[in-house]
This record gives C-alpha cells, structure tokens and sequence, in this order.
C-alpha cells in the first residue's frame, strides 16, 4: 500500500525557512519520480513547485527557484522540500506525490501540510 505522509508545515515570518518531509512507504523509493505541488488560498488548483527525478535531477517552478531546494534521502525513503525566504505568495497547502517523468501526478491528494507565511 502507497502511503506519503507529509509534515513540517506550519507559521513563518516573510523571510524566514522551513523544511517539509514527506515520508514514503510502500514505494520502490529509488525508482520514483517525487515531486511537492501545492494549492494556494482561492485557488481552485493545485501547482507544481519541485520535482525529484529519480536519476538525480531536480526541476523548479520558476517562482521558487533559488529559494526553494527539493532532496530525496533513499536511507530514510523521506523527499524533503527546503524553503528559504519565505513569502506570503507562498501560503499554501503543500503536497508530496509521485510524478510521472513529465510531473503528472501518480496519487490522489493527501492532506497535505500547511504553509503560512506572515508579514
């Protein structure tokens, strides 16, 4: 069974850093694609921030670029998303999915974790 639990979320000062997990299980971990999506508030959708490859390469939303850093730890089957100067544009509910090899989500959505970013 497929499970990704995400966690880490929480309140933040425009200009400070969080770092969300998202634990995966039930998962050939080093085959995957990951990546971290979320949905802002009044959006009716969900947008594509980070992706993990599985053969190493890492792509970037063209808003989080430079600020935002998407890992993979296969010892631990955890993908992490590293936020740094945070802005309130980056409030959100974010979540972790399996991707196809163009970023197509595989799973439903989860629960996701909450980022708020204050002023």
């Amino acid at each position: 069974q497929v499970q990704l639990v995400e966690s880490g979320g929480g309140l933040v000062q425009a200009g400070g850093s969080l770092t969300l997990s998202c634990a995966a299980s039930g998962i050939a971990f080093s085959i995957t694609n990951f990546a971290w999506y979320r949905k802002a508030p009044g959006k009716q959708q969900r947008d594509l921030v980070a992706t993990a490859y599985k053969d190493g390469r890492t792509a970037y939303t063209g808003s989080v670029e430079g600020r935002f850093t998407i890992s993979r730890d296969s010892a631990k089957n955890t993908v992490y998303l590293q936020m740094s100067s945070l802005i309130v544009e980056d409030t959100a509910v974010y979540h972790c999915v399996r991707v196809t090899n163009y970023g197509l989500p595989l799973d439903s959505w989860g629960q996701g974790t909450q980022v708020t970013v204050s002023t």
